[in-house]
């Protein structure tokens, strides 16, 4: 393996992990949808059937694809309780308060 080949690899691995990242931040603004949904419809924000039937959907999909089926797991287990963090408002994660801008966001 040459040096460039190796710097080729390591950009392919950045630009990966910049979709992955975007991929977080749409399922995020989704979840927060999902927070204002129940919040409007009386529901509580713990959901353990659903939660489970995501991970394991998560679950089949890597199977599917040949990918570590635990690993998936552990990643979409963290993912939701981050999910539910923010739909209980405990993390600044969630959506923010009315009239109120993240930082870097100012128009």
């Amino acid at each position: 393996m040459t040096g460039s080949r190796l710097e080729e690899l390591r950009t392919l691995i950045e630009s990966i992990d910049r979709e992955l990242v975007a991929l977080i931040g749409k399922r995020r603004d989704l979840v927060i949808e999902v927070g204002r949904a129940k919040e409007a419809l009386g529901l509580p924000v713990m959901d353990p059937p659903q939660e489970a039937k995501v991970v394991r959907r998560a679950a089949e999909i890597a199977r599917d694809l040949g990918v570590d089926e635990e690993l998936t797991r552990d990643v979409i287990w963290r993912i939701i309780a981050a999910a539910r963090d923010a739909q209980e408002g405990r993390t600044a994660w969630g959506p923010l308060p009315p009239g109120e801008e993240a930082e870097g966001e100012a128009g």
